[in-house]
């Protein structure tokens, strides 16, 4: 029982990590946040998850084996701890789950939409940039995503204590600069406490080539042009962003992150940003403005930017004249946010890297998703799983067509062993029939040879019956003479009934009267009868 249970809880685990796939990035970043090291735990539970599976299946089909075998299960101590691990690991992870990370459960729900009805393909935000093809958020990240079709750039502002906007994610500076090498002892610092001066003599680029801490397990390998390109990378200012997407004619969108409480912008960072944007000259309508911090004075300085907002109300939507919102991927998966696309709300979708996800927002008529797999999205012609309603009756009737012809055979396969086993038993009680035929001519024929002397007549004793008795019947003329019958295949003897004349000795022939050949000296040949046979 409990082996059951291990089994069904390692199979539940292991498809809810595969369907999460396009979380392993966020996943891993987390775990780096509480451990401080960067690891693909994803793929090492992945990997945990299959050997358990792998183990309990195993396990379950020796036991059922043996079952069939009528032999007794005896589980060894070792595979009974195991197997009692496995459902407290499943169980807690379960539990964990439900409580931390409750949207990751995912499932499909595709629903069939006419060709004509499908709307334009999503485009693409580039999420930091192309983190596979460069360190995430640098210069060089945003042109490979310039350069592999992106509609749009995606990035993190955070503002240092000299009123600079820099490109950064984290809320430290471990993962992806060397802090730890120039300054060990503020590597947990949060980066709006450091001045441009020492951010901008940060590596931001040397983290991505090495091995052991590249971001994404699934990554290209890189040339060693783009390794030396990127080992030179450092952070970025947010006007650098700007030059390039006012030059390549990309929208922007990014999270603007609040700088702590000592910081002198504390309070004017919104509009340290916005006259960075309008000190750039870049047109106001590629701007995504996604802070809902200040608003207010951002429409009177910048009229021209585009807001966005979060999955807020349509009523709030309306009144703060918003018509672009940015939302969880997840969210799509309740109603498929039918109610925002019928008010013609321009939707964003964050994060989607896996194939699946993507067609399902294309099916769903979003505009646009945030992505760090461009070059594998952009691949797609069509989404996956969609069909037109004629291809999905042709399969139907496909279906129904196979389905037929299985469950015809299989009745006729089941008609022709009805049929054999019915001829096989009526030519047993055929042979049997047959048998008892026998039987009963044998016990008749029993009967009559019952009623034959025992004693041989007087010249049967001269038998075998050969050529030479015909010389006797010279010496022994009053004796009997036997001819020899004619002689038959075995196999080919009739069964007749005949009458039987028992022969009678003269009256002058004593009992005890020996016969003349015994008198003369001649030894009496034994004769014996050869039984009748009977091919049946």
């Amino acid at each position: 029982m409990f082996l059951i249970i291990a089994f069904v809880l390692s199979v539940v685990m292991l498809f809810t990590w595969i369907e999460t796939s396009n979380e392993y990035h966020g996943f891993d970043w987390v775990v780096f946040l509480i451990t401080g090291c960067w690891f693909f735990w994803s793929i090492l539970m992945l990997s945990l998850f299959g050997i358990m599976t792998a183990y309990t299946l195993l396990l379950l089909i020796l036991g059922i084996l043996l079952l069939r075998e009528r032999i007794e299960l005896y589980l060894h101590t070792i595979h009974k701890i195991l197997v009692m691990v496995a459902i407290l690991l499943c169980v807690s992870l379960l539990v964990i789950l439900f409580k931390f990370w409750n949207e990751r459960w995912l499932v499909v729900g595709l629903s069939l939409k006419e060709k004509t009805e499908l709307g334009p393909k999503p485009v693409f935000f580039a999420h930091r940039g192309s983190p596979m093809a460069g360190p995430e958020n640098t210069m060089m990240a945003f042109e490979k995503a310039v350069e592999e079709g992106a509609h749009g750039l995606e990035t993190d502002v955070h503002l240092s204590t000299d009123r600079v906007p820099f490109l950064m994610h984290d809320y430290d500076l471990r993962r992806t600069t060397n802090i730890r090498e120039v300054m060990p002892e503020a590597a947990y610092n949060h980066p709006s406490t450091f001045s441009w001066r020492n951010l901008s003599k940060l590596n931001a680029g040397e983290w991505f080539v090495h091995p052991r801490t590249r971001p994404f397990f699934n990554m290209k390998p890189l040339s060693e042009a783009d390794k030396k390109r990127a080992r030179n990378q450092s952070i970025p200012q947010l006007a650098d962003l700007l030059k390039l997407a006012k030059k390549e004619k990309k929208f922007v969108i990014f999270d603007l992150f609040g700088p702590p409480r000592q910081h002198p912008l504390r309070n004017t960072y919104v509009r340290q940003v916005v006259s960075v944007i309008l000190a750039s000259k870049i047109e106001q309508r590629l701007i995504f403005w996604l802070p809902g911090h200040d608003r207010d004075y951002v429409r009177y300085m910048a009229p021209g930017f585009q807001h966005v907002g979060r999955l807020f109300s349509i009523e709030y939507l309306t009144r703060e004249n918003i018509s672009i919102i940015n939302v969880d991927y997840k969210r799509l998966f309740y109603n498929g946010l039918k109610d925002y696309k019928e008010a013609n709300i321009y939707i964003n979708l964050y994060l989607v890297n896996e194939p699946w996800i993507f067609s399902l927002a294309w099916c769903s008529r979003i505009n646009s998703v945030t992505t760090d797999n461009i070059p594998r999205l952009s691949q797609l012609t069509r989404p996956h799983f969609f069909m037109t309603p004629q291809f999905y009756m042709a399969i139907w009737l496909f279906m129904d067509i196979v389905s037929a012809v299985v469950i015809t055979a299989i009745f006729c396969y089941h008609w022709w062993k009805e049929l054999k086993a019915e001829k096989l038993i009526e030519a047993s009680r055929n042979f049997k029939g047959s048998r008892s035929v026998s039987v009963s001519l044998e016990q008749n024929e029993n009967q009559e040879a019952s009623h034959l002397p025992t004693k041989p007549p007087t010249r049967v004793g001269e038998t075998p019956w050969t050529p030479g008795l015909a010389g006797s019947k010279k010496k022994y003329s009053d004796a009997p003479h036997f001819e020899e019958p004619l002689k038959k295949k075995p196999g080919s003897v009739k069964i007749t009934q005949s009458t039987v004349v028992p022969v009678v000795p003269p009256k002058d022939v004593e009992v005890g009267q020996v016969p003349n050949w015994e008198a003369a000296g001649e030894g009496a040949p034994q004769t014996t009868v050869p039984p009748m046979e009977a091919n049946i």
